[in-house]
C-alpha cells in the first residue's frame, strides 16, 4: 500500500491524534475511532486535519458520526468530496 493512498494518509492523522493520548496501536480501517480512544475534541481536530490533508471542504451536513466512525468511512467521504 502506497503512503499516498487516502487510507494511509487518514490512518496517519488518526495515529497522530491517538499518540497525544499515549495510545500507540494500529487502528483497523473499519474500527470505531471513538472506541480506539479519540475524544469529541479529537474528532473536531480530525475533521480539520482531513480538510487540510486532502484540500477539501467538508460541509456541515457531512460532519456526522457516521462519516467519521472509522478510517474507511472518512476515506469514502473524502472520495465523495474530491473533484473527479
Amino acid at each position: 500500500m502506497s503512503e499516498n493512498e487516502p487510507s494511509v494518509r487518514i490512518a496517519a492523522l488518526v495515529q497522530g491524534l491517538l499518540a497525544k493520548h499515549d495510545i500507540h496501536t494500529q487502528v483497523d480501517p473499519d474500527a470505531d475511532l471513538r472506541e480506539a480512544g479519540l475524544t469529541s475534541l479529537d474528532m473536531v481536530n480530525l475533521t480539520l486535519a482531513v480538510e487540510g490533508e486532502f484540500d477539501v471542504f467538508i460541509p456541515a451536513d457531512k460532519m456526522t458520526p457516521e462519516h467519521f466512525r472509522s478510517i474507511s468511512s472518512i476515506e469514502a467521504l473524502v472520495g465523495a468530496l474530491e473533484p473527479a
